[in-house]
Parts: structure tokens; C-alpha cells; sequence
């Protein structure tokens, strides 16, 4: 679709004229003579560019882009003004005009400033797609789980949201405390602004310190040009300081300052920059007791964790495991390799089993593993890594009394005694489930949440037949 502009002039040879240039560009042209008839086509047309004289009878350009502005903030406007108005005209940019064009002006002179208006509508736009798209992915619906420990968690996640207050969360390693940072930021009143993630464990002292608070020219080996830190780049917005308890004790006191004062100094700097920012912190490590060893600050921490929130690891919410998975399925990321539907009952009960050191991180990988050699349309026990097959065994109801024979077997190596197994165990599974299916094998694929061609494969392997 062409993009609508509407020009407002009171001389009708400069409405034409502006008319067919802008025509010849493929765009739509409306045009009204007066302040009273533009602001009618404004409510009823929404333009996409407003292009208006200064000076007209009765209601001038200004009080015409003060009309529109309050009625549609992200309403694009341009002024013709002659030689003696400029000034008037720098003023009404300053009041939220786009630009401003001289009269007389060239056809090019009107294209050129068209164009440079539609294309900062557009990036208006995307960026206003983008922020809705951040909100839609961090919204609390998108974080995955039922268990009653994931819902306190999000409880609290709400309550804080929309406050002010420095938080500092807390939990194993890959429990997701960035998601729920970002979330956080994403249903706060600086949504709009900045999120800006921070490694306190990746880089060395000296660098982390020009990183977090920026640095002049000539301030240390290798700094060829200023540069501000995270703290400028988050202004307005949050930083997220992960794996808090990393700091030296140098840069705790920085740090320190800089939440107490709002204020950064670059590393070879003199001046003071202020700063509006929340910060949201985390770790996995105790810091009370580091405290306690005196190696981290205690009134830092305080600083810090304002709000504290403490994220379950897996294993606490095991019941939340095949919510994650199916999620995980289905990410257009691991989906897109190949068609795989679930995961199957056998898998997710050694799944449950497992103690997850990794937490939810892991259990990602485990699923984009088991996406990759699936080679039917689920994910089965068998597309497990071995470490998780060993420690989450499967429960007494599912294993074979023939599988026995292993215990008793010295010829063997771990990894063929662990293939004999598996090939009893499929065996033994298949004949059970045919049978109080009673030889339905739609039925069984049903019940074992394997696909039918699964059954007729297994049923191949080891020469059974049905009725």
C-alpha cells in the first residue's frame, strides 16, 4: 500500500503543485486549504506524513501541529515556512515538527524530505514492533511451569514488576535467571528503555571496570577514543548484573558508589555523569557467607537485595519437566530440524529421575539432542544421552524381569551389557503393551506415545507377529 500524505496550504498552485510531485513518488495525496478542514481528514484518514504551511488564516501551522501532536503523538509533521519564519519554524520543530522546508523549495528538495520522514516513520514503527514483540515473548504466560514453586516465583515476579526497587535473585546455575530478569524489565514502567545484560564472571578487573563504567581517550593502553560504559547505555532502563558475587573488592566499592550517588565516573575521567537506572542482580553463590569470609561488601549487598527472589532448581519441580520439554519441541529453533510431535512417557519418566546439575539449560540441550537423532516422530528413551539413562532409571513397572540375566554376566563391557539391556527391555515393553492392547497397535502407539510406525519397526527387530 502507498503511504497517505496530507498537504495544507492555503494557495491552491502549492497544493497542486505538491500534489503531482508527490503522486509521481506513488504516494496518496490529500489536501485541504485550511487548519479546520486538515484536523477532519487527520481523525478520519490518519495520514501516514502531514505536510502544513506556517502562516494561513485562522488556524496557523503551530497551533495545527499542537492539535495533532496531542491527539496522535507519533504523528509525523513538516512545515513550509518563508525566509522571515525560520525562526518560528525551529521553534515548531523544537515542539515536535519533523523538519521544516523553505519557501520556495525545488521538487527534490520535497522528495528528499518526504522520504527521510517515511523512513523515520517506519523505524518508528519497527522499533515499536520490536518492544511489543520483547513484551509478548517476556510476558509471565511465556515462563513455563505449574509447579507451586515456579507460580510463587512468578507471584513475586509480578508483585515487583512495577516497582522501583533494586532485586537480587538467586539459584543454581541455568535456572533462568536472565529470563526472569528480562521479564521483569519487560512488564516494568522502563520497559521502553533499555535492558542491558552484563557478565561480571567473563572478563578480568580492568576490563570489567571500562565495560561497567565506560573510559576517556588516553586512559589506559589501547583506550584510542572515549567510550561510555553499561551504566550510560542502560540509562533510563535496567542492568542486569550477572554472577554479582564474581566482583572484586574494588569494584564492589565502585559499585557501590554508583548506587548510592546515581552518579559514574569513567575510568580516566573527571566528570560525574548522572544516571536513572534498576538494577537487577544475580547470583549462585552464598553470599551471606562470602560476607562472612569478608569477601564481598555487606552494605553492598543490602544495596543490592532490596528484593530478593529465589529460583527452584529442576529437580524441585520435576513435575514441570514435560511442560519444558513439549516447549522446547516446539521452538521453532529445535522444531524446524526435523517433525518431531512429543516426547515419550518412557523418556519423561527417566527424565523425572535425573538431578539436572545443569538445571533447565540442560534439560534445552538434552531435547535439542534428542530432536536431532529422533528418527521417527517422537523422542524415545533411547535418544536420551547415556549419563541421564544411567542415573534416571526407569521406574520397577517398566523394567523387564528378564533384563536380570545382565547382573549375572562377567563376559560383558558396560556399553554391550547396557545394549543387551535395552534390547530386552524394548522387547519385553513391546509384548506387554501389544497385549493389553490386545494387539491393537493403533492403540498401543497411543498408549506408549510412539508412533505406529515405531511399533511395526520394533515389531521387525525381533520377529513378532499379531493377530
Amino acid at each position: 500500500m502507498s503511504d497517505t500524505i496530507l498537504v495544507i496550504d492555503d494557495e491552491m498552485d502549492m497544493l497542486e503543485n505538491c500534489s503531482r510531485i508527490l503522486k509521481n513518488l506513488g504516494c496518496e495525496c490529500i489536501t485541504a486549504s485550511n487548519g479546520e478542514e486538515a484536523i477532519k481528514i487527520v481523525r478520519e484518514k490518519l495520514p501516514d506524513l502531514i505536510i502544513t504551511d506556517l502562516k494561513m488564516p485562522g488556524k496557523s501551522g503551530l497551533e495545527l501541529l499542537k492539535e495533532i501532536k496531542g491527539e496522535n503523538p507519533d504523528g509525523i509533521v513538516v512545515l513550509f515556512t518563508a525566509f522571515a519564519t525560520i525562526e518560528s519554524a525551529v521553534d515548531a520543530v523544537k515542539s515536535g515538527a519533523f523538519d521544516y522546508l523553505q519557501k520556495p523549495f525545488t521538487a527534490d528538495q520535497l522528495k528528499i524530505t518526504v522520504e527521510r520522514a517515511l523512513t523515520q516513520k517506519r523505524l518508528a514503527e519497527e522499533n515499536k514492533n520490536l518492544k511489543k514483540q520483547l513484551y509478548d515473548h517476556f510476558k509471565f504466560d511465556n515462563i513455563i511451569g505449574q509447579s507451586q514453586k515456579i507460580k510463587d516465583v512468578l507471584d513475586m515476579v509480578r508483585r515487583v514488576s512495577k516497582t522501583e526497587s533494586n532485586i537480587l535473585l538467586l539459584g543454581e546455575s541455568g535456572t533462568g535467571k536472565e529470563l526472569i530478569a528480562r521479564s521483569i524489565h519487560a512488564n516494568s514502567e522502563r520497559a521502553g528503555m533499555p535492558f542491558v545484560p552484563v557478565d561480571c564472571a567473563s572478563l578480568p578487573e580492568n576490563l570489567l571496570e571500562s565495560e561497567l563504567f565506560g573510559h576517556e581517550k588516553g586512559s589506559f593502553t589501547g583506550a584510542h577514543a572515549s567510550r561510555q560504559g553499561m551504566f550510560e547505555t542502560a540509562n533510563g532502563g535496567t542492568i542486569f548484573l550477572d554472577e554479582i558475587g564474581e566482583l572484586t573488592p574494588n569494584l564492589q566499592a565502585k559499585l557501590l558508589r554508583v548506587l548510592q550517588e546515581r552518579q559514574v565516573r569513567r575510568v580516566g575521567g573527571r566528570n560525574l555523569i548522572d544516571i536513572d537506572i534498576r538494577v537487577i542482580s544475580a547470583t549462585n553463590k552464598d553470599l551471606e557467607g562470602a560476607i562472612k569470609e569478608k569477601e564481598f561488601r555487606e552494605d553492598l549487598f543490602f544495596r543490592l537485595n532490596v528484593i530478593s527472589i529465589t529460583l527452584p532448581p529442576l529437580r524441585e519441580r520435576i513435575d514441570d519437566i514435560p511442560l519444558l520439554c513439549n516447549f522446547f519441541i516446539k521452538n521453532d529453533q529445535v522444531a524446524g530440524k526435523k517433525h518431531i510431535k512429543e516426547i515419550s512417557q518412557a523418556a519423561i519418566e527417566i527424565l523425572k529421575k535425573y538431578s539436572w546439575p545443569g538445571n533447565i539449560r540442560e534439560l534445552q540441550n538434552v531435547i535439542e539432542r534428542g530432536v536431532s537423532l529422533s528418527d521417527g516422530g517422537y523422542i524415545t528413551a533411547n535418544d536420551l544421552p547415556d549419563n541421564i539413562k544411567a542415573q534416571g532409571h526407569l521406574p520397577q513397572s517398566l523394567i523387564p524381569a528378564q533384563a536380570d540375566f545382565v547382573k549375572g554376566e562377567q563376559g560383558l563391557s558396560f556399553k554391550d551389557a547396557k545394549k543387551e539391556w535395552l534390547s530386552s527391555f524394548e522387547k519385553d515393553y513391546l509384548i506387554e503393551l501389544l497385549k493389553k492392547n490386545s494387539n491393537n497397535i493403533t492403540k498401543a502407539a497411543e498408549k506408549a506415545g510412539i508412533p505406529r510406525m515405531t511399533i511395526y519397526r520394533m515389531m521387525k527387530k525381533y520377529n513378532l507377529k499379531v493377530d
